[in-house]
């Protein structure tokens, strides 16, 4: 039985990665496989099959194109502009994901010339996966003000200023290193540890893990260290 005077359209997921290397924050892209615009840059993307929910899609997809499995995803949005792809009347359903760079190189299958650029520094890409971008930024932006979702870029043990270097990347600010310390700290979600990392000078910066209980507990707590949000939203 099929609904009767409908047309069938297509639907297809997008998957925006996200990711920190301890110093940087970019994003993953890769160049298309396929007509049109083959050899382009492009968000990992693919058409749903019949037997798939989104995220069974979602994560085949990411895996198939990247080599990626059992990183962060979220749901962001549906784009379905009738003319957003040029051979036939496609919806797509993005995804974004975050991981830690480091932790996941590894697992990276460069079949399709997957590779990280910096934001500002970021090729023209396909259709409206430019958008598909900016829009996941601002919803991790107001994500990341409220909640510490970006613990999730993080490698197990990092220090303070890793995680000042995330947040300053993601929001494209610079903030007082004493005070997003202090509040950083007062959150409770961080535990020293004794050793330290002396790569970047000679005094070092202690290392800290993350509270997981107290991460899961609190997700929905409120973060204060990210002062006057809604002016990078």
């Amino acid at each position: 039985m099929k609904y009767s005077g409908q047309t069938r359209f297509l639907v297809a997921v997008d998957c925006i990665v996200f990711g920190f290397d301890g110093e940087k924050f970019k994003l993953l892209l890769i160049q298309r496989g396929f007509a049109p615009e083959r050899k382009k840059w492009s968000l990992m993307g693919g058409f749903i099959q019949p037997e798939e929910s989104l995220e069974l899609a979602a994560n085949r997809v990411l895996k198939q194109l990247t080599g990626l499995e059992g990183v962060y995803l979220e749901q962001l949005q549906t784009f379905g502009d009738p003319k957003r792809d040029p051979v036939e009347r496609t919806l797509a359903v993005t995804y974004f994901a975050l991981i830690d760079i480091q932790q996941y190189e590894k697992q990276i299958n460069h079949e399709y010339n997957a590779d990280w650029f910096l934001l500002d520094e970021m090729p023209q890409l396909i259709f409206d996966h430019e958008q598909m971008v900016e829009t996941a930024m601002k919803r991790l932006r107001y994500k990341a003000a409220l909640h510490p979702v970006l613990f999730e870029l993080l490698p197990e043990k990092f220090t303070i200023p890793q995680l000042k270097n995330l947040y300053e990347g993601l929001y494209g600010t610079t903030f007082d290193k004493r005070n997003f310390s202090r509040k950083v700290l007062s959150t409770g979600l961080l535990v020293k540890q004794k050793d330290k990392d002396k790569g970047n000078s000679r005094k070092g910066a202690f290392y800290y893990k993350l509270d997981k209980q107290k991460y899961s507990e609190n997700f929905q707590a409120f973060l204060k260290f990210i002062p006057n949000p809604d002016k990078f939203l």
